[in-house]
């Protein structure tokens, strides 16, 4: 089989990267043009942010690829106590705002920034620079990863005190499959897959309003005008798809039926307008991410690059299922975007500071041969 070169990988993965984006584009205006234009009286209200969004989001991107890679190393640890430091600000009261009962945002200047999306990638970013000064301890792993995973535990903690537990979900899982990739002992990780599931289902049930979640998501008809409606509007709309779809921006259940329909659940949209087919190409490109991510990781001879990309694969396709699980009712309802569909300004920069590192250490390692 003819080997695939890293320039080549490259391409794929930042393509794939754009026609997501753009789709995204093509979907937000689509799914809110409606609300938009009943809020603001601008159809294109919500797109025209999110092209502001993604035009900044490119800027840092070439911005860190064109840093030298040993200062973007030096700088990843100060990154990550920064957005820390930020994501605690969000529990402070009168400095973090709470939208649906959530305490995640922080209002900057007239933007709305929630800097759980910043602490996911700069902890990545931290924990590539980590292991590229101490290298995996083969015979002593735990060494190594333990003061990372007490760290990731304190991450965790605060967002669930916001509380977002998808976010904590997301990252403790790409830590877990890093873990896993990078020559950590498999005993090691089923006690921690162990504690995470054991971890997962206390805190499933140890909140009312998660309880109750998870008894709608068993049965959502038994609420439909209440807590099930979310769901059952998702699914109407899954189905009103069928094969071909209704058609770009001929959506009905946009029309106040389906809540959050350019957020949480822009993939119901997607697959009422364009039917099995669409969301099928979908899948596709997330799935090719997914290929020529870790591709791309093989090839990088850094570790920082090589755990920035399988960080940065790993986040966007685990938060791609839990969305797309979310919107088909295979898993209970909570707040967690399509990555680069879903309308958000703020998954849009964090995910590029991962992708700005990622092209930095894949585009060194080409001029460097």
């Amino acid at each position: 089989m003819m080997a695939i070169s890293q320039s080549s990988l490259r391409v794929t993965f930042f393509v794939t990267i754009i026609a997501l984006a753009l789709t995204g584009l093509v979907f937000i205006y689509s799914a809110s043009s409606v609300y938009a234009m009943e809020l603001y009286q601008d159809s294109a209200f919500f797109v025209k942010k999110q092209l502001v969004a993604l035009i900044l989001a490119a800027i840092i991107t070439c911005i860190l690829a064109l840093l030298p890679l040993e200062t973007l190393q030096k700088v990843a640890p100060i990154f990550f106590l920064i957005s820390l430091g930020l994501t605690c600000a969000t529990l402070i009261p009168g400095i973090g705002s709470v939208i649906n009962g959530s305490r995640r945002w922080l209002f900057l200047a007239g933007f709305s920034l929630q800097p759980s999306e910043l602490l996911k990638s700069s902890f990545i970013l931290y924990f590539a620079s980590y292991l590229d000064r101490k290298p995996i301890n083969s015979a002593r792993p735990s060494k190594t990863f333990l003061p990372i995973l007490i760290i990731l535990g304190i991450c965790c903690i605060i967002l669930l005190k916001q509380p977002d537990f998808g976010q904590a979900v997301t990252l403790t899982l790409s830590v877990l499959l890093i873990f896993f990739i990078t020559g950590g002992n498999s005993k090691y990780l089923l006690w921690l897959s162990f504690i995470f599931i054991i971890g997962t289902g206390i805190l499933g049930i140890a909140k009312p309003y998660r309880f109750r979640r998870i008894l709608i998501f068993l049965d959502p008809w038994k609420d439909p005008q209440g807590a099930g409606f979310q769901i059952i509007q998702s699914l109407i709309a899954i189905g009103s798809g069928s094969w071909l779809g209704t058609g770009i921006a001929q959506s009905k259940q946009k029309f106040f039926y389906l809540p959050m329909q350019h957020t949480d659940f822009i993939f119901s949209v997607i697959a009422e307008e364009t039917g099995f087919i669409g969301v099928s190409l979908l899948i596709s490109l997330f799935l090719l991410l997914l290929w020529s991510g870790i591709r791309l990781a093989k090839h990088m001879t850094t570790t920082f690059g090589a755990i920035a990309c399988l960080g940065f694969t790993f986040l966007v396709l685990l938060q791609t299922v839990m969305n797309i699980c979310v919107s088909t009712g295979l898993v209970p309802t909570k707040g967690i975007g399509l990555p680069f569909i879903s309308y958000g300004g703020s998954s849009l920069l964090g995910l590029s500071i991962l992708l700005g590192s990622v092209l930095n250490a894949s585009l060194e390692e080409s001029f460097s041969h």
